[in-house]
Protein backbone atom coordinates (compact mmCIF):
# COMPACT_ATOMS: atom_id res chain seq x y z
CA UNK A 1 0.00 0.00 0.00
CA UNK A 2 1.23 3.44 -0.97
CA UNK A 3 1.58 5.62 1.95
CA UNK A 4 0.83 9.03 1.57
CA UNK A 5 2.56 12.04 2.80
CA UNK A 6 0.10 15.34 3.72
CA UNK A 7 1.53 18.81 3.96
CA UNK A 8 -1.77 20.38 5.87
CA UNK A 9 0.29 23.92 5.52
CA UNK A 10 0.85 24.14 1.59
CA UNK A 11 -1.53 26.70 1.21
CA UNK A 12 0.03 28.85 4.05
CA UNK A 13 2.02 30.85 0.87
CA UNK A 14 -0.90 30.53 -1.38
CA UNK A 15 -3.02 32.06 1.26
CA UNK A 16 -0.91 34.67 2.40
CA UNK A 17 0.26 35.72 -0.72
CA UNK A 18 -3.37 36.41 -1.70
CA UNK A 19 -4.35 37.94 1.34
CA UNK A 20 -1.07 39.84 2.21
CA UNK A 21 -2.04 43.12 0.95
CA UNK A 22 -5.37 43.47 2.94
CA UNK A 23 -4.36 41.70 5.96
CA UNK A 24 -1.43 44.47 6.21
CA UNK A 25 -3.52 47.42 6.00
CA UNK A 26 -5.93 46.65 8.81
CA UNK A 27 -2.83 44.85 11.06
CA UNK A 28 -0.38 47.86 11.16
CA UNK A 29 -2.65 50.77 11.77
CA UNK A 30 -4.79 48.27 14.18
CA UNK A 31 -1.70 47.46 16.12
CA UNK A 32 -0.55 51.12 16.43
CA UNK A 33 -3.86 51.82 17.95
CA UNK A 34 -4.04 49.05 20.16
CA UNK A 35 -0.52 49.62 21.32
CA UNK A 36 -0.98 53.88 21.63
CA UNK A 37 -4.28 53.04 23.67
CA UNK A 38 -2.47 50.82 26.09
CA UNK A 39 -0.08 52.74 26.87
CA UNK A 40 -1.96 56.14 27.42
CA UNK A 41 -4.36 54.02 29.77
CA UNK A 42 -1.18 52.91 31.31
CA UNK A 43 -0.17 56.35 31.86
CA UNK A 44 -3.47 57.56 32.72
CA UNK A 45 -3.58 54.83 35.27
CA UNK A 46 -0.29 55.75 37.12
CA UNK A 47 -1.25 59.48 37.26
CA UNK A 48 2.08 60.02 35.09
CA UNK A 49 2.27 64.21 34.32
CA UNK A 50 4.10 63.96 31.33
CA UNK A 51 1.58 62.06 29.42
CA UNK A 52 2.40 63.76 25.92
CA UNK A 53 5.96 63.47 26.25
CA UNK A 54 6.32 60.24 27.18
CA UNK A 55 3.82 59.08 24.50
CA UNK A 56 5.66 60.73 21.72
CA UNK A 57 8.68 59.32 22.97
CA UNK A 58 8.04 56.08 23.11
CA UNK A 59 4.15 54.82 20.64
CA UNK A 60 6.55 54.22 18.12
CA UNK A 61 8.95 52.40 19.54
CA UNK A 62 6.58 50.19 21.38
CA UNK A 63 4.32 49.69 17.98
CA UNK A 64 8.20 48.32 16.38
CA UNK A 65 8.95 46.58 19.18
CA UNK A 66 5.91 44.51 19.30
CA UNK A 67 6.45 43.80 15.59
CA UNK A 68 9.40 42.27 17.05
CA UNK A 69 8.43 40.04 19.79
CA UNK A 70 5.18 39.07 17.48
CA UNK A 71 7.88 37.78 15.00
CA UNK A 72 9.53 35.79 17.85
CA UNK A 73 5.85 34.32 18.51
CA UNK A 74 5.89 33.40 14.74
CA UNK A 75 8.97 31.68 14.31
CA UNK A 76 8.05 29.33 17.31
CA UNK A 77 5.01 28.59 15.51
CA UNK A 78 6.84 27.83 12.34
CA UNK A 79 9.23 25.59 14.22
CA UNK A 80 6.42 23.69 15.68
CA UNK A 81 5.30 23.13 12.15
CA UNK A 82 8.65 22.43 10.76
CA UNK A 83 9.20 19.44 13.68
CA UNK A 84 5.78 18.27 12.33
CA UNK A 85 6.60 17.78 8.66
CA UNK A 86 9.34 15.22 9.30
CA UNK A 87 7.29 12.87 11.87
CA UNK A 88 4.52 12.33 8.90
CA UNK A 89 2.12 9.92 9.27
CA UNK A 90 -0.07 9.63 12.68
CA UNK A 91 0.54 12.69 13.57
CA UNK A 92 -2.13 14.58 12.54
CA UNK A 93 -4.18 14.75 15.16
CA UNK A 94 -1.66 15.59 17.09
CA UNK A 95 1.11 18.05 16.27
CA UNK A 96 -0.44 19.53 13.06
CA UNK A 97 -3.09 21.04 14.95
CA UNK A 98 -0.19 24.46 16.49
CA UNK A 99 -1.32 25.70 12.72
CA UNK A 100 -4.51 24.59 12.37
CA UNK A 101 -6.36 24.22 15.53
CA UNK A 102 -4.60 25.04 19.08
CA UNK A 103 -7.59 24.26 20.54
CA UNK A 104 -8.26 20.80 18.74
CA UNK A 105 -4.99 18.89 20.42
CA UNK A 106 -3.83 19.54 24.14
CA UNK A 107 0.04 19.33 22.60
CA UNK A 108 -1.11 22.10 20.06
CA UNK A 109 -2.73 24.28 22.80
CA UNK A 110 0.80 24.49 24.67
CA UNK A 111 2.68 24.73 21.44
CA UNK A 112 0.66 28.13 21.28
CA UNK A 113 0.88 29.18 24.47
CA UNK A 114 4.55 29.17 24.40
CA UNK A 115 4.35 30.99 21.59
CA UNK A 116 2.21 33.55 23.03
CA UNK A 117 4.09 33.37 26.27
CA UNK A 118 7.58 33.98 24.31
CA UNK A 119 5.67 36.92 22.27
CA UNK A 120 4.96 38.45 25.76
CA UNK A 121 8.64 37.94 27.41
CA UNK A 122 10.06 39.99 24.69
CA UNK A 123 7.15 42.56 24.94
CA UNK A 124 8.51 42.98 28.11
CA UNK A 125 12.01 43.24 28.01
CA UNK A 126 11.90 44.97 24.50
CA UNK A 127 9.46 47.68 25.97
CA UNK A 128 11.51 47.85 29.51
CA UNK A 129 14.87 48.58 27.26
CA UNK A 130 13.04 51.31 25.41
CA UNK A 131 11.71 53.16 28.05
CA UNK A 132 15.59 52.78 29.59
CA UNK A 133 16.34 56.44 28.78
CA UNK A 134 12.63 57.75 29.48
CA UNK A 135 13.11 60.71 32.13
CA UNK A 136 9.38 61.36 32.89
CA UNK A 137 8.89 57.82 34.68
CA UNK A 138 9.96 55.86 37.62
CA UNK A 139 11.64 52.20 37.67
CA UNK A 140 8.51 50.90 39.20
CA UNK A 141 6.31 52.44 37.04
CA UNK A 142 8.05 51.43 33.68
CA UNK A 143 8.22 47.85 35.05
CA UNK A 144 4.32 48.09 34.96
CA UNK A 145 3.95 49.59 31.90
CA UNK A 146 6.21 47.01 30.29
CA UNK A 147 4.11 44.09 31.52
CA UNK A 148 1.07 45.73 31.00
CA UNK A 149 1.53 45.83 27.50
CA UNK A 150 3.13 42.15 27.20
CA UNK A 151 0.24 41.05 29.06
CA UNK A 152 -2.81 42.91 26.56
CA UNK A 153 -0.64 43.20 23.27
CA UNK A 154 0.66 39.64 23.64
CA UNK A 155 -0.57 37.65 20.30
CA UNK A 156 -3.58 36.60 21.64
CA UNK A 157 -5.10 35.71 18.19
CA UNK A 158 -2.33 32.50 18.09
CA UNK A 159 -5.25 30.66 19.39
CA UNK A 160 -7.85 31.37 16.30
CA UNK A 161 -8.17 28.78 14.40
CA UNK A 162 -7.18 28.99 10.86
CA UNK A 163 -10.25 26.00 9.20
Amino acid sequence: MKQTVRLHNILLPIWLLWIFPQVWLIVIPGNLIIDCLVLFLCLLALRCREKGAVMKKLWWRFWLLGFAADAVGVLWMVLGWLLYLPLGRGWENTVGHISHNPSAHPAAFLWTLIAVGLAGVCIFAFDLRAMHRCIGLSNREKRRIALTMAVITAPWLFFIPMY
